[in-house]
């Protein structure tokens, strides 16, 4: 008898591989989607403002008003949104997600006073938080139990670069100045998200549900992952034959081990937001250093994480969740203690100083966010699983809204309070991420139905 050997992997694969990306074989579809929704986020995040400043009579202040109204009003959504993704799954949510973000840019074009503008902000920003909350179990589906490390990375990575793509693509616009012009990117952003949404909502294979006809079986290399931990499942009360536990936020909020997940998410959170909300004034203001050194760091960290994120991915994959996020803890706690050392620094090493404290920021950014996404989903329970996203969510949403008035207060207080203030946060969260791989008292010894999905191509559009 013959012995059967596996087709030699093709150069595209073997590059795929050595570069730590996952296999995009058959994944086109969903891989569009994410580049479409960075883009539309680097368009809106960069040029929102000028666009209402320019589009209408409010003054500036007035406009930043609005659009902060609008965001808090979402800051209770993520709970409502847990309970869909429960009932709908993650396809339809993240697709519904894309089109109401498309309801809201349509609004943006027709709005002229500033409630207009807090109601469609509010309509935008609940789309982009369906989105992302429902993102994260679509990509546990897409791996189907494979990759699953590098499959987050490679979405951070492309929601960097789309990001900063989007980012540049305002800045053509807004040098162009016409009011024209910004409505055109507008309607650009309406068109695409459209289709993001078609994308997704066309996936195969894509819901623990309906993937009975996903197409035959293929077989598919396993890459060797790092155990990560089981979700504890609650016992089943008596007389209950349905085989799913019953349960709902008030299960979650008893998940002691979720919610020190929740908790340490906190940290990077607030670690997240040093750049847009600390970074320049600090450097400017009390190091005495030009304008120019902040645009250099800043483009330093996302070609960092553009380039690198893919290969941090494929070393995070072999080792163990709980080793990851506290070595991530670790890189932050030494860069913010090294931001706050430079007040004592001589001018020369100031630079230099701010450099290296980047490069640590960014190692702990790309080390944080493959295992903390990967660990949202799969330490949940999968019958409530949305609820479960839905407290995590709130740790982005709480953490992102109080971030940004807690750290120009201390840095009111004083030029090194901040940087105290969030290197205490990331060692403090260290205790909190051990033991969150041991087994729970009570576990499911199957893995999670949507890391169990049926291998099956998920759309007709390979990629590459």
């Amino acid at each position: 008898m013959m012995s059967q050997h596996s087709p030699e992997p093709s150069a595209w694969r073997r590059i795929q591989t050595a570069w730590g990306l996952p296999d995009l074989a058959g994944k086109g579809r969903f891989v569009t989607a994410n580049l479409i929704d960075s883009l539309g986020n680097g368009l809106v995040m960069a040029f929102t403002v000028v666009f209402f400043v320019k589009t209408t009579s409010l003054s500036l202040v007035a406009v930043g008003a609005a659009l902060t109204v609008g965001q808090l009003l979402v800051l209770p959504v993520p709970l409502l949104i847990g309970r869909l993704l429960d009932t709908y799954g993650p396809r339809l949510v993240v697709a519904a997600g894309n089109w109401i973000s498309v309801a809201g840019f349509i609004g943006f074009l027709f709005s002229h006073a500033a409630w207009q503008i807090v109601l469609w902000q509010f309509v935008v920003q609940l789309g982009a938080t369906a989105f992302w909350m429902g993102n994260s179990p679509l990509t546990v589906l897409v791996a189907r139990g494979v990759e699953r490390a590098r499959w987050f990375g490679f979405v951070r990575a492309l929601r960097n670069v789309g990001v900063g793509f989007g980012g540049a693509a305002s800045a053509v616009a807004l040098s162009i100045g016409t009011v024209a012009g910004l409505r055109a990117v507008m309607l650009v952003n309406v068109v695409t998200f459209a289709v993001a949404g078609w994308l997704v909502i066309t996936l195969r294979g894509a819901d623990t549900s309906g993937t009975a006809g996903a197409g035959p079986a293929e077989p598919e290399q396993a890459v060797p992952e790092a155990a990560v931990p089981e979700p504890a499942v609650p016992e089943q009360p008596a007389g209950d034959t349905t085989g799913h536990p019953s349960g709902g936020y008030r299960t979650v909020l008893k998940d002691t081990r979720y919610l020190r997940l929740v908790a340490t998410n906190i940290s990077f959170v607030f670690a997240s937001t040093v750049i847009s909300v600390l970074l320049a004034v600090y450097a400017v203001d009390n190091l005495d250093v030009g304008a120019w050194i902040v645009g250099v760091i800043v483009v330093l960290n996302a070609v960092m994480v553009a380039l690198l994120q893919t290969l941090a991915s494929r070393w995070i994959e072999s080792r163990s969740p709980v080793t990851v996020l506290v070595l991530a803890l670790l890189c932050n706690a030494a860069a913010f203690a090294l931001f706050g050392t430079l007040l004592v620094l001589p001018g020369w090493a100031v630079i230099a100083g701010m450099l290296i404290a980047m490069v640590l920021y960014t190692v702990g950014e790309m080390l944080s966010s493959p295992p903390t996404s990967e660990l949202s989903v799969v330490m949940a329970p999968e019958h409530l699983r949305g609820r479960y996203l839905g407290v995590y969510q709130l740790s982005w949403s709480v953490g992102g809204a109080a971030a940004p008035a807690l750290l120009t207060a201390l840095l009111a207080g004083g030029a090194g309070l901040p940087w105290v203030f969030l290197t205490a946060i990331s060692v403090l969260a260290v205790p909190l991420v051990l033991g969150l791989d041991r087994r729970p008292a009570a576990t499911s010894e199957a893995a999670p139905a949507a890391d169990a999905a049926p291998v099956g191509q998920l759309d007709g559009d390979p990629v590459g």
